[in-house]
């Protein structure tokens, strides 16, 4: 094998010591912790809203998100439970280009992960500390999650990743929720066996430990849409495709069965403003059918600060993705204040 080691990484453990979670936010998270888990477990009604940039590609103009996100928040709160969307591991499909800020602040620079993973840690504490709002990020890497795992309120595992081993045993320690996308065929079959293992019990090898895990019962699933042979899009967020959802539930004794409903992706075709009509009818299909309202506990929502997306460059504007266009912020707080109205 051929690899250049460049530089040796601090353990989780040292890491949190050197940028620590303090008790009185470790406290206010552990509130929202619970009420989350009382979601999924089905002793609270409130419906989730994970929204927020595809990629969180600057500490302050996603701060600045959040901080938005913060004042609706507090209007909606007694039947919203918003988490913001903080994802700061994007990959691009082919592996090339930009790679979210693990690979920051200069990915052509000599690599420094270790500043990366500090830069992420250093957000999520700022994002938690002014605005009381934990976050959702991705699991694109299963051995990272350790160094931020206590202050996450949500983790999902991609399209491209729920069919590997390691994410779902890794997902089987998490003590948050943790979604499972469709794979990008769409196959349901491939994302409930990714729950089924995830809610197990399980032993393996992480972070060049033996470990075991007692499975996660809060595991779920995500539908965000496929993709055919000839690169068209097949949506899933249908009444019909919830339905379906349903039925592959009941054939198995999966604790808390749920999903949240991914409006952009593959179920919008990637038409970033569809989500506003794909949330309206996602809410019309749960006041219509009893079940589909217990199943269907939240949506994922792409938006920033502007509307749209722009390609990396010398007059980067802040507050505009920088990977898949993004529905702009007077759009999302008017959508979150019509779920709220239809609930």
């Amino acid at each position: 094998m051929s690899f250049t080691i460049h530089q040796e990484l601090p353990s989780p453990d040292v890491l949190k010591e050197l940028y620590p979670l303090s008790p009185a936010l470790a406290a206010q998270k552990a509130v929202r912790d619970q009420e989350l888990r009382d979601i999924f477990e089905g002793r609270s009604d409130k419906f989730i809203l994970i929204v927020g940039p595809c990629s969180a590609d600057s500490e302050d103009s996603v701060t600045e998100y959040v901080r938005r996100l913060k004042d609706v928040n507090e209007k909606v709160q007694d039947k919203l439970f918003i988490i913001p969307r903080v994802y700061t591991n994007k990959p691009r499909t082919t592996g090339e280009g930009y790679k979210g800020m693990l690979h920051q602040p200069d990915p052509n620079s000599k690599p420094d992960l270790l500043s990366g993973i500090v830069s992420i840690r250093r957000m999520h504490l700022r994002i938690l500390e002014e605005t009381g709002l934990s976050a959702a990020d991705e699991m694109l890497y299963p051995s990272n999650r350790d160094y931020f795992d206590d202050v996450l309120a949500y983790e999902a595992v991609g399209a491209r990743s729920v069919e590997n081993q390691q994410h779902r045993l890794v997902a089987s320690g998490a003590d948050i929720p943790v979604g499972m996308k469709n794979p990008t065929s769409g196959d349901l079959s491939v994302m409930i066996n990714s729950v089924i293992a995830a809610q197990a019990p399980q032993s393996f090898i992480h972070r060049m430990f033996h470990v075991s895990t007692p499975g996660n019962p809060l595991t779920h699933t995500i539908l965000r849409g496929g993709v055919d042979k000839l690169g068209n899009a097949i949506p899933n967020y249908h009444y019909e495709d919830l339905k379906r959802l349903q039925r592959e539930y009941k054939k198995t004794s999966l604790a808390n069965p749920a999903v949240i409903v991914d409006c952009n992706h593959y179920n919008s075709g990637k038409q970033y403003r569809e989500q506003i009509r794909i949330a309206k009818e996602v809410m019309h299909s749960r006041k219509y059918d009893p079940e589909i309202r217990k199943l269907v506990k939240g949506l994922m929502i792409e938006s920033y600060l502007k509307e749209g997306r722009q390609d990396i460059c010398e007059n980067y504007e802040p507050g505009l993705s920088i990977t898949d266009p993004c529905l702009g912020w007077e759009d999302t707080e008017q959508l979150i204040y019509d779920i709220y109205e239809s609930l």
